[in-house]
Parts: C-alpha cells; structure tokens; sequence
C-alpha cells in the first residue's frame, strides 16, 4: 500500500511500503514477490564467477576491492526493493515507513524481530551509526547522499527519523530506506574505514565461510536468518552455498563455465554467444541458453572522454572522435550485427529524448540553458552518425577534420598535430580486458585514418580500478546502468561536485550548471509526467555535451547455466534475479551439474 496524501508537511502513517511515484503494487497483506516461487526448495549450492581479484571484504569504502556478493548477501537495508516495480521499496529491517506528502522527513519503525548474525539485536543505535559513519566515512555516493541529512533523532524505541536539508529532494525517503545497517557493536568509526579480509557479520540472509584471498569467496546460508519468512524474502535466498570464483581473464572464466565449474553466465559477447557455446554439456541439453526480456533502460555503453585533460576540453574534438566511430562496421565485423547502437543515456524506455522533441516542461527547465542543447536534440530529429558498412567512413573523416581544424589542428605527413606547438594528437585508452582490447584497437585504426595515435594499454583489475578511481587516464570504456527511477545517482555520475571527488562515478568530468538543474528537477518531480520530462531534459544536455563515445546495447538479457539451477517463470521488469533461482539438486539430494 502507498502513502496516503496530505498537505505538504501534514502527517502522514506508518506504511509497509513507499513508491518513487505513486503507489506501491502490493498490498500490505501481500505473501511474496510475483516473480519469486514461494515454494522453491532450499539446500545445494551455487557456482558463480567473476574477473579480476579482490583484497577487501569491506564494500562500503573506497579502499581496497571488494569480493562480490558482501553487500548483497550480508548487509541488510533497512527496507527491501521489488524489481517488478520502477522504483519501490517494502519493509525488511524496517517494518514500516512513514513520511509526509512534501517528504521532508522519513521515520522508520524497527523490526522487533531484527537481528545480526552473531544474535544481537538491531536497535535504533546502530541505524543512527551506520549513516553516521557512512555520511563521514563511506564512499563518495554514500557521502553525497547521507549529508542531505540535517538531524537524525530517536522518536521511539524502535523508531529513527530522518530531517532532510531542505533541497527537495523527494528520493531521500527511498535513499534512507536503502541504506546499509552496521552492527554498531562491532565497529568504531576509525576500524570501519579500514580493509579487511575478516568475514564482516550483517544481518542479511548469508555469513562468509571461507576466503581465499583474491580467489574465491564462499557464503553459508544462515539457518537462524531472522528475515526468511517476510514477505519480500518468501522464494528467495534458496541456495546454502554460495561460491564464486576470481579468474584472471575471460577465456578462462568462460572455460570455467563449459566445464562446469561455474554454473551461471551472464554474456555480453555477441561472437562467443553466437558461435561459442557449440559445446558438448549444451548439445546434450545439460546447458541452457535463454535470451530474456528486460524492460529497463539500456543504460549508456561508451568511451568515455576524461575532460579534465586538455586534449579533451574542446567539446569539438570530442564530437571528432565520436563520428569517427563507425558502429554499422563494428556492429557487423566484429559482433554479428547483433547490437543496437545507443543514442541516449536511457535508451529502450520511455524516458530517452531520443526521437522525440522536447515538450512544454523541458522547455521551460532547460529556457535558462539556453546554449546547453543543440537545436537537433531539443527537436528530436538529432541522430549518431550512420556509415556504409565498408569500413571507410569518407564522410566521417571529412566531417572529423573539419571539426578538428576549427579546433586548432592540423594534418603534416599523415600526423595530426596542434597547429601552434607542432604536438602530435596522441592518447591512451586504458583497457581492462582482451574484449575491451579488441574493440578499442578497431577504432584505434579508425583514428589512425586521420593522424590520431591512439594507444592501448592493458593493465590488471587492480590498476585499473585505481586508476579510474583516481581519474588517471585519457580515455576508457565504461557502462552506466539506467533504472526506471533514475535519482540520486546521477549527481554520483554527472554532478560537478562529483568531478572533483575521487572515486565518483563521473569519469567523464562534467562539470555544467545546466546538468545539475536538470538532476536537481529529477529528484523534485513529484508525479511521473513532471518525471519523465525532467529526466529527458537531462538526456539532452547530457548528450549534447559530447562526453562520450556512445557504442551498443543488446535488445535482450543473454544468460547460459547448466540444468542443475532452476528459475521462476516469470521475469520481472529489471531481467532475471538470481537469488529467485534454486538447485535442481536440493530436490533429489543430488547436484546435477558435475561434469
């Protein structure tokens, strides 16, 4: 059930759950989630796998790489989301939330029931410290957030309320209810920033088992988990173990997979999905290949400028580099013509401008922004360049030059150069995978056809993350997911406070009053329409910026496992979720997928 409607600023009551825009689907009575089976078996065990390594149990701070899965399986939050709804969230530590109509304040009330994994009861204290020691302490997005809290107070013995700062921001109730909660019994705020391979106890459904620094990660199911029979939990969190594995690149994680050593692959390489699974487990029927509907935003794939770095200031150069891509060549040569080519940041759903001229509310947001649209995106007619397919791209690169002449280059002996210094046009794309590499060297030819060097560097996960962290690079490939709900996170991604905070998702570093209006204007829609207008007004400076080289999105969720996972039938919006799956095995005692 949703909010009730008031005065801004009257009271509103106690609810089990709280939606973005409008109402929450289920009702307060409701047994499960539709796309979870309330009577999926429990026991087995699963087999995932993830590239790169790890040094850290602790995802909550910048330091260190975490192993995956902690957030999820261990740190609860104080309510849980549905993924067959945009944006809304139900109770889990919290049994209900209330907030008025305006949501300048959120008050929680505790789960009597709600305990950690070592048996101690979660209180109301240890709520108030988890946003304590991650408004100071957290990481950057967790900052960002935490600190449009202006107080924080006991009101009961199981209630905290949250006083927002006044900014408007309506998706701070929703962002509280999401926040992580930390056994304040076992932390100080100084042993909470450092990393640590020590199993972290949480109150969610999993404790760590065992660690194999930098190898692999093995969660136990907690028989004593205090939230397996509420309702958001009823179908989920079925297996008692769970396993993943690091490896070091993707051929050998793939190998991993057709083995059966791993059970679950989630694939994003067009040529390995079309020709690579002609293996003996799937021809047999023991391996199963799913193409999945998924009804969110593509989210947006690209290179991504760093604009802090002087050869990408220039947002004509950047607009050279991105008609010199030529996806239609990429898209048939090198992945079987099975992609999409992006062209907005919320592509396949409702809230991109793509296509579609900006109506009367974007207009009016975007009127003191005058110079941040291009005449062609604010109409709808606007469109990524389009090549023959040959692989020339003639008019791509005479459009390049031009626009690179304007900015001050020129072409000696085949070399771009900067027509004042005679410095050559070199950069490096920063790589983390032979996939990546592989993509990026294609284009790095196509730079090459008008006198750019563009050289590729592969490094490991760990340099890699430590230079994005740090923004130490001139170009790299990224992908941002996209929500139906997109909020907070977009200050995270394109706000200029961002830019300046290491370990932002603002890689790009954009720094323009006009992005942050628009994100300002997300975050204080009040009904949907105002909603969908303000986030493609954001769509359109966005794009307009020229910040990166938009590349490619696959219409549909690939996923391959073998037969001993099961599924539910239903998918829900967001694609599928693993944690509704089950083994196979936990129904006849025995685990069908060892070769």
């Amino acid at each position: 059930m949703g909010l009730l409607l008031h005065p801004a600023g009257a009271w509103a009551e106690p609810r089990p759950g709280i939606a973005m825009h409008g109402e929450p689907t289920e009702q307060a009575d409701f047994s499960h989630f539709p796309y979870a089976n309330p009577d999926a078996p429990k026991g087995g065990r699963a087999r995932f796998a993830k590239q790169g390594s790890f040094d850290s149990l602790n995802p909550l701070i910048v330091k260190g790489v975490s192993a995956d899965g902690v957030r999820e399986y261990v740190y609860e939050s104080l309510m849980a989301r549905a993924y067959d709804e945009p944006f809304t969230l139900y109770g889990l530590i919290a049994e209900t939330v209330d907030t008025p109509a305006d949501r300048s304040w959120v008050e929680f009330t505790l789960h009597p029931d709600a305990k950690f994994s070592d048996g101690t009861p979660i209180t109301v204290d240890d709520v108030i410290f988890s946003h304590a020691v991650l408004r100071d302490r957290g990481r950057p997005n967790h900052r960002s957030y935490y600190k449009k809290v202006k107080t924080v107070e006991k009101t009961g013995e199981r209630k905290v309320r949250f006083t927002f700062d006044g900014a408007g921001d309506r998706e701070m109730p929703l962002i509280m209810g999401l926040m992580p909660v930390l056994p304040s019994h076992l932390f100080t705020a100084e042993t909470f920033e450092k990393t640590t391979l020590e199993p972290p106890v949480g109150s969610g459904p999993y404790v760590v088992e065992k660690v194999d620094p930098g190898k692999s990660i093995t969660y136990r199911r907690d028989p004593d988990y205090w939230g397996r029979d509420l309702p958001v939990n009823r179908g989920l969190y079925n297996f008692d173990e769970i396993r993943i594995d690091y490896y070091r690149d993707a051929g050998s994680m793939f190998e991993a997979f057709k083995s059966g050593l791993v059970e679950l692959r989630n694939e994003d390489d067009p040529t390995r999905w079309t020709e690579g699974y002609n293996f003996p487990a799937l021809r047999q029927g023991r391996v199963v290949k799913d193409a999945l509907p998924v009804e969110t935003p593509a989210g947006m794939s690209a290179l991504v400028f760093n604009t802090r770095r002087p050869l990408f200031a220039d947002p004509r150069v950047r607009r050279a580099l991105i008609t010199l891509f030529d996806f239609e060549w990429v898209n048939r040569n090198l992945y079987h013509g099975q992609y999409a080519r992006t062209e907005s940041y919320f592509a396949r759903s409702d809230l991109s401008s793509h296509n579609r001229p900006a109506d009367a509310t974007e207009r009016a947001l975007l009127a003191p922004y005058a110079d941040a649209v291009k005449p062609a995106i604010m109409d709808g007619t606007f469109a990524l360049p389009v090549s023959d397919g040959t692989g020339q791209n003639r008019e791509g690169r005479v459009e390049a030059l031009k626009l690179l002449e304007d900015a001050g280059y020129a072409l000696k002996g085949g070399v771009l150069v900067n027509a004042e210094t005679g410095e050559p046009f070199v950069f490096e794309i920063l790589a983390a995978t032979r996939a990546q590499e592989r993509l990026l060297l294609t284009y790095a030819r196509a730079l090459k056809q008008v006198g750019i060097e563009a050289r590729i560097r592969q490094v490991d996960s760990a340099q890699y993350q430590r230079r994005k962290q740090t923004y130490d690079f001139d170009m790299i490939q990224y992908f941002w997911p996209a929500s139906l709900s997109p909020g907070n996170e977009q200050s995270f991604r394109w706000g200029s406070a961002a830019a300046k905070a290491e370990g932002s998702y603002n890689y790009a570093g954009v720094e323009s009053e006009a992005v942050d209006a628009m994100i300002e204007a997300v975050l204080a829609a009040k009904d949907r329409e105002d909603f969908v207008s303000a986030v493609r007004a954001l769509d359109r400076v966005l794009l307009s910026g020229d910040f990166v080289v938009p590349l490619f999105y696959l219409p549909r969720q690939w996923v391959a496992y073998w037969r001993a996972l099961k599924r539910p039938d239903d998918t829900p919006l967001y694609g599928y979720q693993i944690d509704t799956w089950w083994d196979a095995g936990a129904e006849t005692g025995e685990h069908a997928v060892d070769p």
